[in-house]
């Protein structure tokens, strides 16, 4: 029973036994925390004495690009372009690994475009994972249109065994293998974004 454990440890055990019952950590929070830190410091060297734009990738990029900027000591500001496609994506009994998530449609259409002005701006397009480099393209050249001093992609995860389309972050957070990861901004379904730790589901049908 929960009241035989010690109270410092229930918000934890509460958190793995109802959020993520099917879901094996493969990055841990200090994991992400300590090399997003590295990412940000990366940045703030590359830029020094500049100011930037961060451009998130609704919505999985969002709390990325919040505890990035964190680590960037500069000038910047933020804004948003959010992507979606035609089409329905296949379950995950049908897709248990993700190889037909929604970007490798390659059928993309921008639902929010961005805000403010990116002509000889130093922007950085902040993606949660980099995979078939479909989307990536598509939005880069999107920003490319707004004449831009520089481009730069940061993606907290990188799968290069899934690209269909060559493409290249100069920030990368973690190199990872070909699995249905969710947390930390990425979902199945909307579920897991706000897990602490990006995790791998294990027995995807059954969520």
């Amino acid at each position: 029973m929960l009241s035989d454990f010690p109270i410092s440890i229930l918000p934890q055990l509460v958190y793995k036994i109802a959020l993520v019952p099917d879901l094996k950590i493969l990055l841990s929070r200090e994991q992400i925390a300590k090399r997003v830190a590295e990412m940000g410091a990366e940045i703030a060297r590359d830029f020094h004495g500049q100011s930037v734009i961060f451009v998130g990738v609704l919505k999985g990029a969002a709390i990325f690009l919040s505890d990035l900027a964190r680590h960037v000591p500069l000038d910047a500001t933020f804004d948003f372009i959010g992507v979606s496609s035609y089409g329905n994506r296949p379950t995950a009994k049908e897709d248990p690994v993700g190889h037909a998530a929604w970007d490798s449609l390659g059928e993309v259409r921008v639902t929010k475009d961005m805000d403010q002005s990116l002509a000889d701006r130093n922007v950085i397009l902040v993606e949660d994972i980099l995979d078939t480099g479909l989307t990536l393209n598509y939005i880069s050249k999107l920003v490319m249109a707004h004449q831009p001093r520089s481009l730069s992609i940061a993606a907290l995860l990188d799968k290069p065994s899934r690209r269909k389309m060559p493409i290249q972050a100069r920030y990368i957070g973690f190199t990872i293998p070909d699995a249905y990861v969710v947390g930390y901004g990425l979902d199945y379904a909307e579920r897991y974004r706000n897990l602490p730790d990006v995790c791998v589901i294990e027995n995807p049908e059954t969520n």
